[in-house]
């Protein structure tokens, strides 16, 4: 089956689709549980010929009118609802694929090359979203119901997934799922594609090697852990590194690496363990380097700490939408976390603690891009000193060198 087909495309996508489909589904349940069949132990070979099968007598005995392609069509959905992720199993095969956003039962959308396309699949209804997510989140342990409208985990792959549902979630259940690269993007990759060129690309090898302190910046979907995994593989191996990360990302093909990762309250709301904990514990770890996947909370002040106190070479990522934006993130993160110093002093604290600032952002396209490599040089009073020593010109698209200018 192709589902490049037109014809095809517009029959899944119908009423009476969804609606075959659905009956064949309940139909191959009745003949399994009448049976007695142990399909999880079968391989995919077997459950595709059962599933074929049934679906050649089922068309014959209620006399449906489809063709071939379509009857093909629906033996592969059927298969996917039992042994994988229903209508989103075939996106979350295509490796082109990097996200799945379903919103509702009608509403699928997936990213392709930092832009998103509406996919050609949709649900049932309500009840089939829910009993898909249900279907993501059980080898891991976790659930979604009404008393846990919400859950964020990573998958076995590396995956992460974010669900939400009713009475949440107004206009239905929605999943969102970031999936995992197989290979991670290398500088290669990286050049190939135009995030940076190679006069950044030396000057943030040598940074990283001589040890400085680094902050990757950038919005939701630009890249930010992506390009912090690229800096992370300049590491030595000699070197004992700590990563800490709400949902583990980082690859670092290093012999001394210890993950950590987050972990949620229970239903009871306890036993949670947070990137501020951890950050707290792997000061205590003997590590030469700590990475942070994301600063978002109150460990901002213990991960200042950590630069501040011999951790030199650490790293993180902060949302923001500028280097200068950045600044401000973090005085906000701070008063979140319950600093009560002075400005003055923050400042001073950021600047003895971050020697370098990478700006990446998406354009319009959908391309991402380093905006900008920013160095930061002190504190004066309430500001920060910084300059840029690269950065990214939107009118003539193109990477510019700006360390002659100092």
């Amino acid at each position: 089956m192709s589902n490049s087909d037109p014809q095809i495309t517009r029959f899944r996508l119908s009423d009476q689709y969804q609606q075959l489909k659905n009956n064949f589904h309940r139909h191959l349940i009745q003949q399994i549980e009448e049976r007695n069949l142990d399909i999880d132990q079968w391989d995919e070979t077997k459950i595709e010929r059962f599933v074929t099968e049934q679906m050649r007598r089922y068309v014959v005995d209620q006399r449906l009118p489809v063709n071939q392609r379509e009857s093909e069509a629906l033996a592969r959905d059927a298969r996917d609802e039992l042994m994988g992720f229903g209508p989103i199993q075939s996106l979350v095969d295509d490796d082109s694929v990097n996200d799945i956003v379903v919103n509702g039962p009608n509403n699928v959308f997936v990213e392709r090359e930092g832009r998103l396309y509406s996919a050609p699949v949709r649900f049932f209804n309500d009840t089939h979203v829910v009993r898909v997510i249900q279907r993501i989140l059980a080898p891991i342990g976790r659930r979604v119901d009404e008393s846990t409208p919400m859950v964020d985990a990573r998958l076995a792959d590396g995956s992460r997934v974010n669900a939400i549902i009713p009475p949440i979630a107004l206009d239905g259940p929605c999943l969102s799922i970031r999936k995992f690269r197989k290979q991670p993007l290398t500088a290669d990759d990286l050049l190939r594609s135009g995030t940076l060129n190679q006069a950044e690309l030396d000057y943030l090898r040598d940074r990283v090697d001589r040890r400085t302190n680094l902050l990757v910046v950038g919005g939701t979907g630009t890249g930010k852990t992506t390009f912090l995994n690229l800096l992370s593989t300049w590491i030595s191996e000699e070197e004992r590194v700590v990563t800490i990360e709400d949902a583990a990302e980082l690859r670092l093909n290093h012999r001394h690496v210890v993950r950590l990762e987050t972990r949620p309250p229970n239903l009871e709301g306890q036993r949670a363990v947070t990137a501020r904990d951890l950050v707290r514990n792997a000061l205590r770890m003997r590590p030469d380097r700590i990475i942070v996947g994301e600063v978002r909370g109150d460990e901002v002040l213990d991960m200042l700490q950590a630069m501040n106190t011999g951790h030199d070479g650490s790293m993180t990522t902060l949302h923001a939408n500028s280097c200068r934006d950045a600044v401000h993130r973090l005085e906000l993160l701070a008063g979140f976390a319950g600093y009560t110093g002075s400005e003055t002093t923050f400042l001073g604290q950021v600047a003895s603690a971050i020697q370098l600032m990478v700006h990446v952002g998406r354009l319009k396209s959908g391309e991402r891009r380093v905006m900008a490599i920013t160095e930061v040089l002190g504190s004066r009073g309430n500001e920060l000193i910084m300059r840029d020593l690269f950065r990214y010109d939107i009118e003539t698209r193109s990477h510019i060198d700006c360390r002659g200018d100092l």
